[in-house]
C-alpha cells in the first residue's frame, strides 16, 4: 500500500495516481501539529486511488476521517423519524448519537459529557412528544447537543461555537426545535408556564416539557416558577435532569437517590392512567364527604407518597407539583414508558419527573487514547485555551494578588456566583477553605450574603460574572448601594466572550453600575494594574467598588506577581503624550489605544494616550488638561452605550469644554447583540481594534482616504 519515503514528510510513498491528493496534501501539511502520533495513520484503497485517513483533529477535507459506524444516525433528518423506531434500534441511536458527539467534540474544550449523559433522555422525548407543536425547553445549553443532532443540526455540530456556526445554546433563530433560548439557566419552568397558559387561553393541545439540571435548582426562579405553577394547574411537564453533581463534592458523600426495580415499578405506577384516575377519584369522594376529610386525606397521600419517593419529594409535591420518580435516565424503555403514560393525561396539571443521569456512565469513550487530548491545543479557540505558565491570565493574576491580599488580612473572604466555580479559585480555596463560599447560580442571594458578612465586619469580594450579576441588579442597588454597605463587586468576563457570544457577553455592566450614586467605578488596563486595585479595593470601607477583567486573556506571562499598591481613588493617567489627539481608554480597551498609536505613530500622527482607570469618579483634573491640549478627544470602551464614553460626555458638556475647542467621539460597543465567534473576530465586528480606533482618529482629522484604509483592512 505504500513505502517509508524520505522526499515526504510522513514518510509515505504515494501511489502514482494520487499525485493530486499529494499536492494538496503538500500544500496543507504546515497546518498539522508537529506531535500526530503516526501509528494512527492508515492508508485504504479506493477507487481514486490510495486515500489516507488520519485519527487527528484537524478538519481538512483532504482527508476521510476514520469513525464508527452510525447507521441509524445516519438515517435521522428530523424528530419525525424516530417515531417507528424499536426500542432496540431506539437504545442503538443513543450509543451512536454518543459515538458521534465524541467524535466531535473530543478535539475541542467543550465537554461533550452533559449532552451524553442526557441523550436516552433526549431520544425518549422527541420519540414521545411531536417537537415542534410540542414545546421543549432546556435551561442550559450544554446538554442540549444531542437535542441539536436529531432535529436537523448534526452535519453543522462541528461548527459549533464558531463564527456564523451553531450556537452553544439553545436559540429561537436557529430553530424551530428551540422553543426558547437557553442560557444562564433557571427560565425554561417560567418560560414554558407562560407557554401553557397561553395555550389554555388560545384553546390548544399542545404539551409544554421544561427540562431543569439540578445545578439550576439552586436559583429562587425556579421555585418561584414551580409555585405559580402548582398554582395555576395548567398542564406541562416538568423534567429534573438530576446528574447528581454538587458545585463542590464533598470527600465524604451523603446517601445518593438510587435508582433499583422498585423505585423503576413505582415511577410506572406513579404515571400510569390508572392510578392518576384512581387518586382524582378518591380526592371527589372525600371532597363529599367534607372539607376536614379531604383535607385529611389529601396529607395522607402526600406522606404516602413522600414514602414511595425520594428525600425531598414532598418538596415539589408542596409546590404542587405531582411528582414521578427517579427515574434511571439512562433506561430508554422506563423513560418511554413514563412519558408517554404523562403526555396521554388530558388534565393533570403540572407533574415532575425525576430523572437519574450519571455522566462518569456514559460509555467507553471517555477510556480512548489520549493521544487527541495531546493535541487539543493545536486547535482549541484563543478565548478557551490557557497556555502552561503563571500567571496566564487577568483570574490567574487576580487570584494571586487577593491571596496576597487574604495572607496580610484575616476579614478578607470570597462570595463565588455563576454557574461553575473558576478554576482560578482554587487557589484561594486551598488557602483558606473556611473563607470561600460558592452560591451557584443564586446571585442574588450571594450579594445580599455578602452585605451581611460587611455588616458583620468582614471584607467580602463577591466574584461574579458580568452577565449573571444582571440577575442581581435589584440586591446591588437596595442591599449594598442604598445603604453605602463596603462589599467588593469582582466583575469577570466583562466584555466580549467569544464563543458563548451575546448569551454571556458582559456588555452592561460599566453601564448599570457607574449610574449607582455611592458605588467607585474602576476597570484595570493591565495585570499590574489588576493587582493594584485589588490592593484598593481591599482599603475602601466606607462605600461598595466594583472592578472588571475579561475572560481568558493573556497577559504577559514573565511577569511577577508584587505586592499591590493602592490607587488613589479617581485618578486616572497618562502613557503617552502626543499633541494631535488623545485616546482615553477604559479597562482593556488601553491596549488597543496603543495599538492605534503605534499606527498613527507610522503616518506621522502625534497621539496622546490615557488610561482613566476610573469611571466613577473620573479624573477631572486629567479630563481639563487633556481637553485644554487637544483639539479631539476619543473616548474607548469594551461596554454599551451609557457607560464610560457617557459619563465624559456628560462632565465636559456642563464643565463648557465642549464650547470650546475640543471635539469628542465615543467608541463602544454597538447597539446589536454580537454572536458567537473568536475574541478577534467579534472585536474586529465590534469596532474595537486598533485599527478602527485609528480610523476614527484620522477621520476626526480630516484623512477621510487613510481612515478607510484601516476600516477595510
Amino acid at each position: 500500500m505504500g513505502t517509508v519515503s524520505a522526499r515526504h514528510p510522513f514518510g509515505i510513498h504515494f501511489h502514482s495516481h494520487s499525485q493530486s491528493l499529494i499536492r494538496r496534501f503538500d500544500c496543507s501539511i504546515s497546518q498539522f501539529p508537529s506531535h500526530v502520533d503516526l501509528s494512527r495513520i492508515t492508508l485504504y484503497s479506493s477507487s481514486q486511488g490510495l486515500v489516507h485517513r488520519v485519527c487527528a483533529r484537524p478538519d481538512i477535507d483532504d482527508f476521510y476521517w476514520e469513525k464508527e459506524p452510525t447507521p441509524i444516525l445516519d438515517t435521522i433528518e428530523s424528530p419525525l423519524c424516530l417515531k417507528n423506531l424499536s426500542l432496540r434500534e431506539l437504545k442503538q441511536l443513543a450509543a451512536e448519537i454518543r459515538l458521534d458527539l465524541y467524535s466531535v467534540l473530543s478535539g475541542t474544550q467543550i465537554s461533550p459529557n452533559p449532552s451524553m449523559a442526557a441523550t436516552e433522555l433526549t431520544v425518549a422525548m422527541h420519540h414521545v412528544f411531536h417537537a415542534p407543536v410540542d414545546k421543549i425547553l432546556w435551561d442550559v445549553g450544554d446538554q442540549t447537543y444531542a437535542h441539536k443532532m436529531l432535529t436537523g443540526r448534526r452535519l453543522r455540530l462541528r461548527t459549533i461555537r464558531q463564527k456564523n456556526g451553531l450556537s452553544g445554546f439553545t436559540s429561537r433563530f436557529e430553530s424551530e426545535y428551540d422553543s426558547f433560548g437557553a442560557g444562564h439557566g433557571c427560565n425554561s419552568i417560567s418560560a414554558g408556564l407562560g407557554m401553557a397558559v397561553a395555550r389554555d387561553i388560545k384553546g390548544r393541545r399542545e404539551r409544554i416539557v421544561a427540562v431543569i439540571s439540578n445545578w439550576t435548582t439552586m436559583s429562587g426562579q425556579v421555585y418561584e416558577a414551580m409555585g405559580n405553577a402548582g398554582y395555576l394547574d395548567s398542564n406541562m411537564v416538568v423534567i429534573l435532569n438530576d446528574s447528581r453533581h454538587s458545585l463542590l463534592p464533598k470527600t465524604e458523600e451523603g446517601s445518593k437517590t438510587s435508582v433499583n426495580a422498585l423505585s423503576s415499578t413505582l415511577s410506572r405506577l406513579q404515571s400510569s392512567k390508572s392510578f392518576r384516575r384512581f387518586r382524582e377519584a378518591a380526592k371527589g369522594v372525600t371532597k363529599r364527604i367534607g372539607r376536614g376529610m379531604h383535607e385529611l386525606a389529601a396529607k395522607v397521600d402526600e406522606y404516602a407518597r413522600g414514602m414511595m419517593g425520594p428525600l425531598g419529594s414532598t418538596l415539589f409535591e408542596e409546590l404542587g407539583l405531582y411528582y414521578i420518580g427517579p427515574v434511571d435516565g439512562h433506561n430508554i424503555e422506563d423513560l418511554i414508558c413514563v412519558l408517554q403514560e404523562v403526555a396521554s393525561l388530558d388534565s393533570m396539571g403540572p407533574v415532575l419527573v425525576h430523572v437519574i443521569t450519571d455522566e462518569n456512565q456514559v460509555g467507553e469513550h471517555n477510556k480512548k487514547s489520549n493521544t487527541t487530548d495531546k493535541q487539543q491545543d493545536e486547535y482549541v479557540s484563543s478565548d478557551l485555551f490557557y497556555n502552561a505558565g503563571q500567571p496566564q491570565t487577568y483570574g490567574d493574576c487576580f487570584v494571586e494578588s487577593l491571596v496576597a491580599e487574604a495572607e496580610k488580612d484575616k476579614d478578607i473572604v470570597v462570595v463565588h456566583a455563576g454557574i461553575t466555580s473558576e478554576p482560578s479559585l482554587e487557589l484561594f480555596r486551598e488557602k483558606f477553605p473556611d473563607r470561600i463560599f460558592n452560591m451557584g447560580v443564586a446571585e442574588q442571594h450571594a450579594v445580599t450574603f455578602a452585605s451581611g458578612l460587611s455588616c458583620g465586619g468582614l471584607k467580602p469580594f463577591c466574584i461574579i460574572p458580568s452577565s449573571f450579576l444582571q440577575r442581581a441588579y435589584d440586591q446591588v442597588v437596595h442591599d449594598v448601594d442604598q445603604q453605602k454597605i463596603p462589599v467588593r463587586f469582582v466583575i469577570t468576563s466583562a466584555g466580549l466572550v467569544g464563543s458563548d457570544g451575546p448569551v454571556q457577553c458582559g456588555a452592561f455592566d460599566i453601564t448599570f453600575m457607574s449610574c449607582l450614586p455611592n458605588m467607585i467605578v474602576m476597570a484595570p488596563s493591565d495585570e499590574v494594574e489588576l493587582v493594584n486595585m485589588v490592593a484598593t479595593a481591599t482599603h475602601i470601607n466606607d462605600r461598595p467598588v466594583c472592578f472588571r477583567y475579561p475572560r481568558g486573556a493573556l497577559v504577559n506571562k514573565g511577569h511577577t506577581i508584587d505586592d499591590g499598591v493602592p490607587i488613589e481613588i479617581g485618578k486616572g493617567r497618562v502613557l503617552v503624550e502626543g499633541k494631535d489627539v488623545v485616546l482615553l481608554g477604559y479597562g482593556s480597551m488601553v491596549r488597543n489605544c496603543l495599538n492605534a498609536h503605534s499606527l498613527l505613530a507610522n503616518l506621522g500622527v502625534e497621539v496622546t494616550v490615557a488610561d482613566a482607570r476610573f469611571c466613577k469618579p473620573l479624573d477631572i483634573k486629567l479630563l481639563r488638561q487633556l481637553c485644554k491640549h487637544h483639539s479631539f478627544l476619543v473616548t474607548v470602551e469594551e461596554g454599551s452605550i451609557g457607560g464610560f464614553g457617557s459619563h465624559v460626555a456628560q462632565f465636559i458638556a456642563l464643565d463648557g469644554l465642549l464650547d470650546r475647542r475640543i471635539k469628542w467621539r465615543p467608541i463602544v460597543l454597538p447597539d446589536s447583540y454580537i454572536e458567537h465567534a473568536s475574541p478577534n473576530q467579534q472585536l474586529d465586528k465590534a469596532g474595537l481594534t486598533g485599527h478602527h480606533i485609528a480610523a476614527t482618529a484620522l477621520s476626526l482629522l480630516g484623512r477621510t482616504r487613510e481612515a478607510l484604509s484601516f476600516m477595510c483592512f
